[in-house]
């Protein structure tokens, strides 16, 4: 009786369903310890959807699938795989395996796997390379963490300036270690300096007796080996290159970087910036519980603080919330409203700050703007509860109060969700850390002392 295979190409729009409604699948095959199942399982799988199946299963069930066909594991899928999960992969998976599943790798995919290590998990990887692999992967660790020599790769292809198009793809066609993929041909002077790139469709394209100087890119712009990967990633995105040369301090060329490695860097930095405006850092679905809990609780303790002092000016207006029970159910309506003011204003400003489009220049324009924006809203809404609360509890002057209040909480909540993300930028800090904790409380504190300030005044 033969076994089922799964025959069909998964096709893009359902390749993520097709790697969860494989789990149950190889579950099975692994309780049984049936290799042949288990390949035939991941064969039609693209790299990434087998690091996802890989993530979706149990510590037990990984281990199982490491002994039972540790050649899944080549090193595209190692370069997928989560960072939390890939120390546990390379720790169970036999070095032979190891040692072939690196080899395939471009230098900078090795250098992104080895950052995630301990030191011996280290040496057993860069033992698995050849010398001339370990060499350029061990240079590119000497430069700083997140920076541009960290994210090249050392694989790069040149031609003199003076070749002509015959000559620079002859060298190409003759060559023995082209990288996998690249999009240009460097140019460089005799000093190893870029003074230029020529693009792989404009080489192609040309007749063989024209210069490559002739056809080289208008745009040209080098990256040094130390500046912050943050950076790269966005003259990337600004000026729309594909890959741009690495140089050291004396403006040697030392490696390239490739669109799809800056993009990678671009996806991090947004992912940094949603998971810390929620007070979560650098966590995933692999994490444990206990680690999970230890990276949460110190955000959580700020937060805690900020209630309290929130409490202390609910406490100072004890009387009029025994006067006016209506007081207590209104009040977190204000603050609500004005926390979600905030956190809309804050969103807009972290974005605008990660992407260099809010700065010095343009900041009075950008906080006047949302100023405008609260009082309109602030209006508009206050409108419409001052309305409510007055039909609700008969009293007039009770929707006033929490009109006025709204106004004012709305106004100081879009200013505050700008202010707070720029002064902690001018401070030196990540304004997308703290800026949620920081626009809460002034939104809660403003809120509360607004409403009963003017409850007080006008009710009692």
């Amino acid at each position: 009786m033969t076994e089922p295979q799964i025959a069909e190409e998964p096709r893009d729009d359902d390749a993520y369903a097709l790697s969860e409604r494989l789990v149950p699948d190889l579950r099975l095959a692994l309780a049984t310890s049936n290799a042949d199942r288990v390949r035939a399982l991941f064969e039609p799988l693209h790299p990434a959807d087998v690091a996802d199946v890989v993530e979706q299963i149990t510590p037990p069930e990984r281990r199982e699938l490491l002994v039972l066909t540790p050649e899944l594991f080549d090193g595209e899928v190692l370069s997928e795989l989560d960072e939390s999960l890939r120390e546990d992969v390379i720790e169970f998976l036999p070095q032979k395996a190891l040692s072939d599943a690196v080899r395939e790798l471009d230098s900078d995919d090795v250098v992104d796997i080895l950052e995630d290590l301990e030191e011996p998990q280290q040496e057993a990887l860069l033992d698995a390379l050849e010398e001339v692999d370990r060499a350029a992967v061990e240079i590119a660790l000497s430069y700083p963490e997140d920076s541009a020599g960290r994210l090249m790769q050392r694989e790069v292809v040149t031609a003199p300036a003076h070749w002509t198009v015959g000559q620079a793809i002859d060298h190409l066609r003759n060559s023995d270690h082209l990288p996998e993929h690249f999009y240009h041909v460097i140019l460089v002077d005799p000093r190893h300096r870029p003074i230029g790139h020529v693009t792989l469709g404009k080489l192609m394209s040309s007749k063989r007796d024209v210069p490559l100087a002739d056809i080289q890119e208008e745009v040209f712009q080098t990256i040094p080996a130390d500046q912050d990967e943050g950076e790269v990633a966005y003259a990337f995105n600004q000026y729309h290159l594909i890959s741009a040369p690495v140089v050291d301090a004396d403006d040697r060329l030392v490696g390239v970087i490739t669109i799809d490695d800056a993009m990678a860097v671009l996806d991090e930095e947004h992912e940094e910036d949603i998971l810390r405006l929620s007070g979560v850092g650098d966590e995933s679905l692999t994490d444990d519980p206990l680690q999970i809990a230890r990276q949460r609780f110190p955000w959580l303790g700020v937060n805690l603080l900020t209630a309290i002092l929130a409490s202390i000016v609910i406490s100072l207006f004890e009387g009029a919330l025994q006067a006016v029970v209506a007081l207590a159910v209104l009040m977190p309506i204000v603050a609500s409203m004005g926390g979600n003011a905030g956190t809309q204003s804050l969103a807009v400003a972290v974005r605008a700050l990660a992407t260099k489009d809010l700065t010095a220049s343009n900041a009075l324009r950008v906080v006047r703007r949302e100023a405008i924006a609260g009082l309109i809203n602030g209006l508009a809404f206050a409108v419409i509860m001052g309305g409510l609360a007055a039909l609700w509890y008969g009293n007039p002057a009770l929707g006033g109060v929490i009109a006025a209040a709204m106004v004012i909480n709305l106004i100081v909540a879009a200013l505050s969700g700008v202010l707070v993300p720029l002064l902690l930028e001018r401070a030196g800090k990540d304004p997308a850390l703290a800026s949620g904790t920081f626009v809460t409380t002034v939104t809660d504190v403003v809120g509360f002392f607004a409403f009963l300030g003017l409850a007080t005044i006008v009710l009692l």
